[in-house]
């Protein structure tokens, strides 16, 4: 009897000190914003969450095959629409190929033609600001 009484009480201080750091970052609702935002003409490909963890997480990276003559739009929404959060797409070697943030604006996406297929990196990352929690949606269209 003593253990059965032990396992439940562990069980529920245990679920009362992880519910409150799951429930932080809701990047399901941010998603379902984003795919409402896709623009025109592009089809609903993936969807990323983006958690940084109250900012204990600078940077979260994701990996999809693209392919050669089909455009692609990555969106990015959050809590404070899209400030703070920047997406960064990078080709299988690396290199820079596209970003929501240029000369000091955010950018609600990118749009990206892309010219050879293989791997490409999409990262968010996070700049001056307390907005780590989003959700994203990538498009395409050929």
């Amino acid at each position: 009897m003593k253990n059965l009484l032990f396992v439940f009480l562990f069980l529920a201080f245990g679920l009362v000190a992880v519910s409150p750091a799951q429930a932080q970052c809701n990047s399901d609702g941010f998603t379902d914003t984003c795919l409402g935002s896709l623009k025109d003409g592009f089809t609903f490909l993936k969807s990323f969450k983006i958690d940084g963890q109250g900012g204990a997480k600078q940077k979260v990276e994701y990996s999809y095959v693209f392919s050669k003559d089909t455009k692609y739009y990555i969106n990015v929404c959050g809590q404070n629409g899209v400030d703070g959060i920047i997406v960064t797409m990078y080709d299988s070697n690396r290199k820079l190929v596209a970003t929501n943030h240029a000369n000091g604006k955010f950018y609600p996406g990118i749009t990206y033609p892309c010219n050879a297929t293989g791997i490409y990196y999409i990262t968010f990352t996070f700049k001056d600001s307390e907005n780590y929690c989003g959700g994203s949606v990538l498009g395409f269209s050929r």
